[in-house]
């Protein structure tokens, strides 16, 4: 009798440590989920090229979903690369509607854009980066030609901030006019 009792006491404790852990694990992920989604949202918010009013964000397992409506394709792909450059995100299903694409488009206004786009993903990967000081750096955009301005601390940082300019897509040349000091 008392060792079906320890057995039956011990199949418990299994059972209901088990179920917490896995309860805590559950817990971990929607709270990894929620505050990937607070990241996602605070980046839109922050793109000036964006309405991030108009676009809305579900995390699931580290899978940011897009819906909502943009003005046009550069604004829905702008929305998916600002969000897939965050940290901790597997991938993007970018659900966005185009809403004025059928505006007939000027090679300036396609420009005004693109350098648009530049920017904003020059500026995001500068500022997520923590071994470049994002905030002390000036970003301009003309006809894909990338301008920084602004201190740097180190060589190596004006290094790393010219090759996050450099890689970004779209771009044509870097403007350098960091100082260091």
């Amino acid at each position: 009798m008392r060792n079906t009792a320890s057995k039956i006491l011990l199949a418990t404790l299994i059972a209901t440590s088990s179920s917490t852990v896995f309860a805590n694990s559950m817990w971990e992920k929607e709270t990894f989920d929620a505050w990937i989604d607070g990241k996602a949202e605070t980046t839109l918010l922050l793109n000036t090229n964006l309405n991030s009013f108009d676009i809305n964000t579900y995390v699931k397992n580290r899978v940011v979903t897009l819906t909502g409506s943009v003005k046009n394709e550069t604004e829905k792909d702008l929305a998916e690369e600002l969000v897939l450059s965050l940290d901790d995100v597997k991938s993007v299903k970018n659900e966005l509607t185009v809403i004025d694409e059928d505006k007939e488009k000027t090679p300036a206004a396609v420009q005004a854009l693109t350098d648009a786009h530049i920017k904003t993903l020059v500026i995001t990967r500068l500022l997520m980066n923590t071994n470049v000081s994002g905030s002390d750096i000036q970003v301009k955009t003309e006809n894909s030609v990338v301008i920084l301005k602004g201190s740097v601390s180190s060589s190596s940082e004006h290094d790393l901030a010219l090759s996050i300019a450099n890689n970004t897509p779209n771009v044509e040349k870097v403007v350098d006019k960091l100082n260091i000091i």
